[in-house]
């Protein structure tokens, strides 16, 4: 591949294009033979780790505003699509995101990804309606897809993959804050202050971040003269997309057998089609297929996919189930999913130090493969009985296999490719990730949707219909004002959809287990230095 990138980027200088495309093995990087001190190290790591908060909390705070979300605004059928479109344009933009990341130098193009992603949050708080609320969410998506690969670039970077395991505890740190801290943040602000500072919030965090980036990170303006694959870009996005409202339309919107959806299965796979053979002739690939030789890659990405189909459909549904099954406030639902985000966070401390002390991985991806597989399968028994001691048990149990697999994943995708491909490879493994967070909320809110309005019209009959339709106002306020009988029968209806979402996710995760066993274990770039 033609895109070039520092053997050596310690953002103090820039190496020509040239000299590193002709080496066939990286130089040992910062970190790994001192050549940047470790304090500096961690100022710069800071900095990108308040860009990933960013990111991260933003997830997890509309999660839990979302019933408020949709009883204010109505739509219930689209409630995924709050998640699904912010997921398919974070999807669509983050190989574009890539490119110009290694064309242009990181920074500037980080620092842009930081601004839309703020613009974003500043019109979604303003959202009239749900199909404004859905839209400004895809602007948020497209910021949001800069957002993750620059921050996974920048620390590849910055950072070999076997040294990457001293400052797991800073990345450890800001997932916990993200993790534990969102919710109740989100809790708290729809509680006190209204659904619209979940998003409003954002932006003094992002302020924060932009004088920060712009401060203390110092990178190559430009790397490369090299042109981005619009054309393979673009053919990339009509397939996904397409494939997307087939899993969200498909059943629900439209007959499984419908012009329409027969028309968007053609228009998908002709597009990937075309996407392949483009990829393969032109100069500067959006997706080198190149890099999918690599067996280790190719499973990565397979898991990482797996990893947010799952990862995704579980926070979506996790708090309406607690809000409307279980009574609890929006902040109090926060509380709730502490037990998996503590796990999530310990387990990713943990697995970072072994990586870092032995060089193996391999274990805590087959490991997190099996626990990710039980906590699906466990939270797929609770009914509108269970308490939530037991739920907060099964939600751990999931959170330990997130743990082992969020960070390894990618360091193994990382470690898998050559350093001249680091941002392409980052862009390729965050791009897989985010289209099956796509994929899976698509698929498990028209499951959900299916399910409780099939429960609701067996339990009250044609009255179900007020209580499911599209535009539906269900929220805890709202249901409070019920009669028993159809406060009773709501809830049996969401803890059915919600059973149904867990069953389907863990027969998925069984596939990511299985891949897990095919790993290899390479050894890992920036082996401890000798003495």
């Amino acid at each position: 591949m033609g895109t070039s990138q520092a053997a050596t980027p310690t953002g103090e200088r820039t190496t020509s294009a040239s000299a590193t495309a002709d080496a066939p093995q990286p130089e040992p990087l910062p970190g790994a033979d001192g050549g940047r001190q470790p304090a500096s190290v961690r100022v710069v790591l800071l900095a990108l780790m308040i860009a990933m908060l960013l990111a991260m909390l933003d997830n997890m705070i509309v999660g839990t505003a979302m019933p408020t979300i949709v009883g204010e605004l109505g739509g219930m059928s689209h409630l995924s699509w709050v998640v699904t479109a912010y997921t398919l344009a974070t999807a669509a933009s983050t190989p574009i995101w890539g490119k110009l990341g290694d064309m242009y130098g990181r920074k500037g193009v980080f620092l842009t990804s930081i601004v839309i992603f703020l613009i974003g949050s500043a019109l979604a708080g303003m959202a009239q309606d749900m199909g404004q609320l859905i839209g400004f969410r895809a602007v948020q998506g497209l910021g949001a897809g800069g957002l993750m690969v620059g921050v996974m670039a920048i620390i590849g970077d910055l950072i070999p993959p076997r040294e990457r395991g001293r400052y797991q505890g800073m990345m450890a740190g800001v997932m916990a804050v993200a993790m534990i801290g969102g919710p109740l943040v989100g809790g708290t602000l729809t509680d006190h202050l209204g659904w619209r500072w979940s998003f409003y919030i954002n932006l003094p965090l992002g302020a924060v971040a932009l004088v920060m980036i712009t401060t203390v990170l110092h990178l190559p303006k430009k790397r490369s003269q090299t042109r981005i694959d619009y054309v393979g870009a673009a053919l990339l996005t009509l397939g996904i997309t397409a494939l997307v409202l087939i899993t969200t339309w498909g059943g629900t919107e439209y007959d499984w057998l419908s012009a329409q959806i027969i028309g968007l299965g053609v228009a998908g796979v002709l597009a990937l089609v075309a996407f392949v053979l483009v990829e393969r002739k032109v100069s500067e690939p959006v997706l080198p297929l190149h890099i999918f030789r690599n067996g280790n890659f190719s499973l990565v990405t397979l898991i990482g996919f797996l990893v947010g189909f799952v990862m995704f459909g579980s926070m979506t549904f996790l708090p309406l189930f607690q809000q409307t099954v279980q009574g609890v406030s929006a902040t109090n639902s926060g509380l709730l999913v502490l037990p998996m985000m503590l796990a999530m966070m310990v387990v990713s401390l943990v697995a970072g130090r072994v990586t870092t002390q032995t060089g193996k991985y391999k274990m805590f991806v087959v490991g997190g493969g099996a626990l990710i597989t039980a906590g699906l399968a466990l939270l797929s028994l609770m009914d509108a009985g269970t308490s939530r001691f037991t739920s907060g048990a099964f939600m751990a149990v999931l959170g330990a296999g997130m743990g082992f697999l969020m960070q390894t994943t990618m360091l193994i995708a990382q470690n898998s490719v050559e350093m001249k491909d680091l941002g392409v490879g980052s862009s390729s493994a965050t791009l897989f990730r985010t289209i099956g967070g796509s994929f899976g909320v698509a698929i498990f809110g028209a499951i959900f949707a299916n399910q409780v309005e099939s429960t609701m019209a067996e339990r009250i009959g044609k009255a179900a219909e007020k209580f499911t339709s599209g535009g539906a106002q269900m929220d805890p306020k709202s249901l409070a004002k019920l009669p028993p009988m159809v406060k009773d029968a709501y809830a049996h209806a969401v803890a059915s959809g919600t059973h149904q979402v867990f069953l389907w996710g863990a027969v998925v995760s069984v596939i990511g287990f299985a891949a897990a066993w095919f790993l290899r274990e390479v050894p890992l770039r920036g082996a401890t230095p000798k003495a």
